[in-house]
């Protein structure tokens, strides 16, 4: 079976309702890949979490696996931090998430590849709508 580690940014958009998140997940999830989250993501979405969303944040998660994180992930992302900090500006939750997706030969589902330089992680990216081109209003002026 396929495996899936969804980063903290899908499921902020799942669970805002985006259409195209929903759209993704749920046809990744027809294709029968199990869903895994990071303690990292848990840990963030809990942070931002509004009066009233606990309950559709544990049902969200609960219908996904854990990852721990191990001495061994710590090792992992302890090296993709020395590698990517500096020259990527790569954090410690994404190097963490990284390192638990490598280790559990899952790939990433994230929003934000630029977060996750690892070349030896597979990174999924979701398709988002275009934003609407604005274009400038043309002025009717008399004169």
């Amino acid at each position: 079976m396929r495996r899936i580690l969804v980063d903290t940014d899908v499921l902020i958009e799942i669970l805002r309702g985006s259409e195209w998140a929903v759209a993704c997940v749920s046809e990744l999830h027809r294709t029968g890949v199990q869903f895994l989250f990071s303690p990292v993501t848990r840990a963030e979405i809990v942070h931002g979490m509004r009066p009233g969303e606990e309950r559709q944040i544990n049902l969200l998660l609960s219908a996904m696996e854990p990852l721990p994180i191990t001495d061994t992930a710590g090792d992992r992302a302890g090296g993709y931090l020395r590698a990517f900090h500096r020259s990527h500006g790569v954090q410690m939750g994404d190097a963490l998430i990284a390192a638990s997706a490598v280790l559990a030969r899952a790939a990433l589902l994230t929003c934000n590849r630029k977060h996750y330089p690892m070349p030896d992680i597979a990174v999924i990216v979701p398709d988002r709508p275009s934003p609407a081109v604005r274009r400038p209003s043309r002025s009717r002026s008399g004169g």
